[in-house]
């Protein structure tokens, strides 16, 4: 009907302030409408039932989990700066990821509370939305901080295994502070961008007390150009930051469970050359053969447990960042549509993930470091037994009667070279009891986590020492 004269009812419908809309959210509605079957297929109905229902929980869920990693990181920080342990490059890396998420933590604790556990009408204050962009950008620099170290942490275990010979130079303690400067500083470039995308912006409806309300949302620069910078750093965070750490760590973890591999068939190789060669000697020369080819395998099976524990943290890390990355990726190429209908329905599970990354450190050094489990009972049950010890007599004539002996096991400290105390000897094998370790020369480190024991040199020593032998001052976990 060209030409025909509007009625003053087209008129109002062409008047957004009558119904209390901007353009970004007719616009919105049009894109849904038209979508709606598309976006549909990417996340049905199940997913967003099953994100309602647990977003009610969440907020409970992560205090519980934060509660956890910022003790469970203060362990971390406690044991990884013990002298013991604080000069082997690889501990410092770790205490530099233990740092970046108990500052995580920290600033999720409250903003949980927030969110999730105080009344929605607080949602809309100006206070709030500002507090929601501070979080957004705050956990977005920790987070990729994290991401740095961890793939700092990866290649410095890469050289080391898979060439030990250019390790003391290449790994160097210079070499370890700028890793942990640059993953620091590094961040900031990376979520520049995000500064400008995201501002806090004034609601056209009103709360339900009538104040006016406030959200987050695209700033002014961001809808220039067709929105050009939201979807470049959308690019950029899921791309950069997210898809290509995990293509690295993924070739890392691959090349170092082959070294893994590798070694231990060349172990089974020269196991069997040498009991063929031993054969035939006299018991004292054969003694004399086995007991460097002992200190070999045993600083080996210490760098195979440095390896190995060092996979667990990839690929916890791997299993946090995969579906970020790809939801970011998905969001690029489907449009914000998918970013606004799908994306966002994962926000409590994804931020669950992450939260679990930097909690469960702990459990794996505990579980996969025997030089972790003694510096931590070194340091937190040793004093108890102490203390026990001083309020206790001897229930028998051998109950710790013999000079410089403790209780529970522990044996006295020795003190090194440098004054500084080392940590104590380990018993010499599960089966031998509580018998004296014997003195021989400990493994010394070079400074990038490898050691030299006896006098053969082996890839980095991780862990504690061997039966027999003091601990290294600087030693990896």
């Amino acid at each position: 009907m060209a030409g025909a004269a509007m009625e003053p009812d087209d008129f109002r419908l062409l008047n957004l302030s009558h119904f209390n809309l901007t353009m970004d959210d007719l616009q919105l509605a049009l894109n849904l409408s038209a979508q709606a079957e598309m976006a549909d297929c990417y996340c049905p109905a199940a997913v967003s039932d099953i994100s309602m229902a647990y977003r009610r929980y969440h907020g409970y869920v992560s205090l519980v989990v934060c509660a956890f990693g910022i003790l469970s990181n203060a362990i971390n920080l406690a044991v990884l700066t013990r002298p013991s342990m604080a000069t082997s490059p690889v501990n410092r890396l770790l205490t530099g990821l233990a740092m970046a998420d108990v500052a995580v933590m920290v600033e999720y604790a409250p903003f949980a509370v927030f969110l999730y556990l105080v009344p929605p009408r607080a949602h809309s204050s100006e206070l709030g939305a500002t507090l929601l962009l501070w979080h957004m950008h705050y956990s977005q620099l920790l987070h990729t901080a994290s991401i740095c170290l961890t793939l700092a942490l990866a290649a410095w275990r890469y050289i080391s295994v898979r060439f030990p010979a250019h390790a003391p130079k290449l790994c160097t303690d210079a070499r370890c502070w700028w890793a942990l400067l640059l993953s620091l500083l590094a961040p900031l470039p990376l979520c520049a961008p995000s500064l400008l995308v995201f501002s806090v912006r004034r609601s056209s409806r009103a709360g339900e007390d009538g104040r006016t309300a406030y959200h987050v949302d695209l700033s002014d620069h961001a809808r220039r150009h067709n929105q050009l910078l939201y979807e470049s750093n959308l690019w950029l965070h899921a791309v950069v930051v997210k898809i290509l750490p995990c293509i690295i760590l993924t070739i890392i973890s691959i090349s170092l469970m082959n070294a893994l591999y590798t070694a231990k068939q060349r172990k089974k190789k020269l196991s069997g050359q040498q009991a063929q060669a031993l054969a035939p000697a006299s018991a004292k020369p054969a003694k004399q053969q086995v007991q460097p080819s002992a200190r070999r395998s045993r600083a080996e099976k210490r760098a195979d447990r440095t390896t190995r524990m060092l996979l667990a943290v990839l690929f916890l890390f791997l299993a946090t960042e995969v579906p970020q990355g790809v939801l970011g990726l998905m969001s690029g190429i489907l449009g914000r549509c998918f970013f606004r209908r799908c994306y966002q329905l994962f926000g409590e599970a994804l931020d669950l993930l992450a939260l679990l990354n930097g909690s469960i450190n702990f459990i794996l050094y505990c579980a996969m470091s025997r030089q972790y489990r003694q510096t931590f009972r070194q340091l937190f049950v040793a004093p108890w037994a102490f203390k026990g010890s001083n309020n206790a007599s001897p229930a028998s004539p051998n109950a710790s009667t013999a000079k410089g002996a403790l209780p529970n096991g522990f044996a006295p400290r020795a003190p090194a070279a440098n004054g500084v105390p080392s940590a104590a000897s380990p018993k010499a094998s599960p089966a031998a009891g509580t018998a004296t370790a014997r003195p021989s020369r400990a493994a010394v480190s070079n400074g990038n986590g490898s050691a030299t024991a006896a006098a053969s040199t082996a890839p980095a020593a991780p862990g504690t020492s061997a039966p027999g032998v003091r601990p290294p001052q600087s030693t990896a976990l």
